[in-house]
């Protein structure tokens, strides 16, 4: 694989941007051309924030199209669902078992999905579908707030580049009195999609 087009999303508040920035960094260490851009709504009140981020020989839009992203990254689940029209088919979702429910549902005016729903909504774009106990496995490690190094130990899996880049990126990005600990929490989250995808690599 010599490209990746690639949705990390979440609510505000998860480090959401900070994952989508060490995955470009990764990417640019790796030789790639990458081009990001965020989208961060009402972030700092726990609205819906995405990061697009496109990497290539060559990449000219940091946009990724609906239908065509390689890899969406979910830190939360209605999220998941909310973003899983942009997967290509086939494409790989990997989702945090996680439920934050948005104002409108705590004020009573919509309702949260069931799991079935969620799943069905995401099944729709594609049957690679992976969810991880993220938060529960960050928060048994010492942090919950370990949350997106785990999830982008998940992603690595599906990577072109190594996965010891990014955890290269993750400890330049973090205080040193917690690198190690996220660099667990990366470790984490790589054995949980290894464990159910047949190779390192897809």
């Amino acid at each position: 694989m010599d490209k990746l087009d690639l949705l990390i999303t979440g609510i505000g508040g998860q480090g959401i941007i900070a994952a989508s920035d060490i995955v470009a960094q990764a990417a640019l260490v790796s030789g790639y051309d990458v081009k990001k851009t965020d989208s961060l709504g009402m972030a700092q009140r726990g609205g819906s924030v995405v990061s697009h981020i496109r990497l290539a020989p060559k990449v000219w839009s940091p946009l990724v199209k609906t239908g065509e992203a390689d890899v969406m990254l979910a830190l939360e689940k209605l999220e998941a669902a909310r973003w899983s029209r942009y997967l290509k088919p086939g494409g790989v979702a990997i989702v945090n078992n996680l439920a934050i429910p948005p104002l409108a549902v705590s004020l009573g005016g919509a309702v949260y999905p069931q799991d079935e729903e969620i799943t069905n909504i995401i099944k729709q774009h594609t049957d690679r579908l992976y969810v991880t106990d993220g938060s529960r496995l960050a928060a048994e490690l010492g942090n919950a707030r370990a949350l997106n190094s785990l999830m982008l130990g998940c992603l690595s899996v599906f990577t072109p580049f190594a996965e010891d880049t990014l955890k290269e990126c993750i400890a330049q990005r973090l205080p040193a009195k917690v690198v190690e600990l996220n660099l667990a929490a990366f470790d984490c989250g790589r054995q949980q999609i290894e464990a159910v995808v047949n190779i390192g690599k897809d």
